[in-house]
């Protein structure tokens, strides 16, 4: 079985976001970047598959500049067999994204697609869905456990009210959620390997996938601090302040 996992290029989650000083975006310039943690779950979810013997071929997939590169040798080096870059400076939607992969499933034949829920940069909890609608496979999203079988997938995934186990068919596309397993560490050896690896490179014309931008970001915000908290004397004070803010509101 051939799984195919995507995984993108982030500003690290421990950076510290700065906003441009024109208002056009956050700042990227000399910021460490790394793979959404989301997909590192997802790669990780992939190498348990195969280390099982459920999976026979890993392809990570990256779409974006040159230095996307770096994330697929990074899913390379943890245990993904090949990989493919779609190159494009373009900024990508999530519709755009889900395109680009579907034109890739395609080519590859994947039995499996794992994506991370979502990227947490832009925070939009879509392509997954996206993938889904535009191959007409069936989905598990929020994926906490995965049990592969011959021609199904048994997902526990998270909801609002608890956990709910569902059996799809396969091909299918699953989202990772934080529980679903601990990513590796890539080993010394690994990496070095990694660096041997194969990694195919198109784009989205040689594809056929206009990735033009359908929205326009006007402006971009730092969330407005926090007001400073008050100290008081009383219950009585307290109940006066708390009646006092509930007029402002």
């Amino acid at each position: 079985m051939k799984v195919l996992v995507a995984v993108k290029r982030v500003i690290d989650y421990n950076v510290k976001i700065r906003v441009k000083a024109d208002k056009t975006g956050v700042e990227t310039a000399n910021v460490k970047m790394s793979m959404n943690p989301f997909d590192e779950i997802a790669v990780e979810e992939a190498i348990r598959l195969k280390e099982a013997g459920a999976a026979t071929e890993i392809i990570a997939v990256s779409i974006g500049p040159q230095a996307c590169q770096e994330t697929i040798r990074t899913a390379l080096a943890m245990g993904a067999d090949r990989g493919v870059h779609i190159l494009t400076d373009q900024p990508l939607e999530p519709l755009a994204v889900a395109k680009l992969l579907k034109a890739i499933i395609a080519k590859e034949a994947p039995e499996l697609v794992i994506l991370g829920k979502q990227a947490i940069d832009d925070d939009c909890n879509q392509t997954g869905q996206m993938l889904a609608a535009l191959l007409d496979w069936p989905q598990a999203t929020f994926a906490s456990k995965l049990k592969l079988g011959p021609a199904e997938a048994v997902v526990t995934r998270e909801v609002d009210g608890g956990l709910e186990t569902v059996a799809i068919k396969l091909p299918a596309v699953v989202t990772t959620d934080l529980r679903l397993n601990e990513p590796r560490y890539a080993s010394l050896p690994n990496i070095m390997k990694a660096r041997k690896k194969a990694i195919d490179q198109t784009t989205p014309a040689a594809l056929g996938v206009a990735v033009t931008p359908r929205l326009v970001t006007l402006e971009v915000k730092e969330p407005a601090k926090r007001a400073s908290g008050k100290k008081l004397g009383s219950v009585g004070e307290l109940v006066e302040a708390l009646m006092s803010e509930a007029q402002v509101i």
